[in-house]
């Protein structure tokens, strides 16, 4: 797996395109965020302009750097006969994903820590009240955006076609998951339905690290959300996913 991380890592320093999208894109895409959040009442949510970049900042580099970056490792790795080789090796089949994810899942990682250090600085946040919060929510997000990325590229037939498979995921998550409008601002059935979005749960957590009103009953319900996507989605790529060519 080490040395599957290895060649991958390679691979992903030599993609210009993905290095772009996965190192460049979410450090500017919070700026595009800050502009919108100055035109909302956040007072009145108990919200602040921290309170809002900075989860989003995270939600950025968990959807470019880890769930689109890996729809086209994946994509791209199958459609060249990696997968299907190293199947026939002594590794299984999540060591072969798995080996092939941590560079997008380290780089997704250690981004989003940067972010929030350089939200939580640029904007005069103080040390979170409970820390442990935006921790669960970012190792989760990982791990979900890997399985999810896993699912999405089973059903892209080019690497071409991928980056248009995993963009209903990234647009329904931009609007609905809290990352560009907060929940806290949203009418309440709307609320309620966005609570269920994938990475909702994500947002939802790291944000309340920063607020510190998200009770044990609301950090409980997001983390059992999350979970329950990683769930269905690593059900689905162990069915659905595809280890040879789309023809």
């Amino acid at each position: 797996m080490r040395a599957l991380a290895r060649a991958e890592a390679a691979l992903f320093l030599r993609n210009k395109g993905t290095l772009v999208a996965a190192l460049f894109v979410p450090l500017v895409l919070p700026f595009s965020a800050w502009s919108a959040a100055d035109g909302m009442d956040l007072k009145e949510a108990g919200l602040s302009t921290g309170t809002v970049i900075l989860p989003a900042s995270v939600g950025f580099s968990l959807l470019f750097a880890v769930y689109a970056a890996l729809v086209g490792v994946y994509t791209a790795r199958r459609e060249e006969l990696v997968l299907k080789r190293l199947r026939t090796g002594e590794l299984r089949d999540v060591e072969i994903l798995t080996g092939s994810a941590l560079p997008a899942v380290v780089t997704g990682f250690v981004q989003s820590v940067l972010l929030a250090v350089g939200c939580a600085v640029l904007l005069d946040l103080d040390a979170p009240p409970a820390p442990q919060l935006a921790l669960i929510g970012l190792l989760l997000g990982l791990v979900m955006c890997t399985a999810l990325a896993a699912l999405t590229a089973s059903l892209s037939r080019t690497t071409e076609s991928a980056q248009v498979t995993s963009l209903p995921l990234m647009l329904v998550s931009f609007l609905g998951s809290g990352i560009t409008v907060p929940l806290e601002v949203l009418p309440d059935r709307v609320a309620a339905f966005c609570e269920l979005l994938p990475l909702t749960p994500v947002i939802t957590l790291v944000r309340g690290a920063w607020t510190g009103d998200l009770s044990a009953y609301e950090a409980l319900g997001a983390v059992l959300t999350g979970l329950a996507w990683t769930v269905l989605s690593v059900f689905a790529v162990r069915r659905w996913f595809r280890w040879e060519p789309r023809h």
